[in-house]
């Protein structure tokens, strides 16, 4: 990531929509993974709610895996 652009609320924003995309399908959970190496994504993801769920290697690359559980979307009338 460039680093002028840390700080500034863009993952923030990407998550929150996902989650907002998510909420209206009537899903229950987001899940994503991050590369191992990226090591401020670890620490980053549970500030934001996510649970780790478990690690792999899959097509050479380390992988973390993440879930949030989600609340439904309120019904509208």
């Amino acid at each position: 990531m460039d680093p002028t652009a840390r700080g500034r609320g863009h993952g923030a924003r990407l998550l929150e929509r996902a989650e907002s995309d998510a909420r209206e399908l009537g899903l229950t959970e987001v899940r994503l993974y991050t590369n191992e190496a990226m090591s401020e994504n670890l620490t980053y993801y549970p500030r934001r709610g996510y649970q780790e769920t478990g690690r792999r290697t899959e097509d050479g690359y380390r992988r973390v895996y993440f879930r949030k559980k989600i609340s439904p979307a309120p019904f509208k009338i």
